[in-house]
């Protein structure tokens, strides 16, 4: 399929207990709540009337749990460059915490202490980026807030800062593609009870 009309449909994970409350949930690996889990079944109607080329998905159960509620969890594979963002010291940490001890802290521009740099996250968003664009036809990746807005970002070309202009909510569905041959936003931070 020609990249003109290749569309990369992104979705990010259904609600976990530390979405709800602010936490920073990198590679704790949280279940989804039932609510998170009802809004996964969303997409089954919707995505059974797609073929997708490529479906891959972040390790971490809260995204793989989403594409298998979804019902893409048997093409799926699971993918690396998706998990979460490494937020080493601040894990589990919610914004206002860090923000009361740091100032002026942003994600992605600052990192995190003991996890993971922009620049390092950039390279692992630009990796599942490549593997999206050999696809034949369409693709659907599953996976997590920062990684996401990240991705969107870099599919872009813009620096990995960017994300910070792309606000996700859990559960939502977004869809990356190209207008005349440049990368473009089609859909983006849509809730899932709006698209089923």
């Amino acid at each position: 399929m020609a990249e003109n009309f290749q569309k990369v449909y992104v979705i990010r994970h259904g609600e976990t207990e530390w979405s709800l409350s602010g936490q920073h949930t990198g590679t704790t690996d949280l279940p989804l709540t039932e609510n998170g889990r009802n809004l996964a079944r969303l997409l089954q109607p919707l995505f059974s009337n797609y073929s997708f080329d490529l479906v891959l998905t972040s390790p971490l159960q809260r995204a793989h749990e989403t594409c298998v509620l979804a019902g893409l969890g048997e093409k799926a594979e699971v993918d690396t460059n998706l998990v979460e963002w490494n937020y080493g010291e601040y894990e589990g940490v919610t914004s206002k915490e860090i923000q009361e001890k740091r100032p002026g802290w942003l994600i992605f521009t600052d990192g995190c202490p003991g996890g993971e740099t922009p620049e390092e996250v950039g390279v692992r968003a630009d990796r599942a980026i490549a593997r999206a664009r050999t696809a034949k036809g369409d693709v659907a990746l599953f996976a997590h807030g920062h990684i996401l807005r990240v991705l969107v970002a870099r599919w872009l070309g813009l620096q990995v800062s960017a994300g910070r202009h792309f606000l996700l909510d859990t559960g939502t569905l977004n869809v990356l593609s190209y207008y005349r041959g440049i990368p473009a936003v089609k859909i983006w931070n849509a809730p899932l009870i709006h698209v089923s």
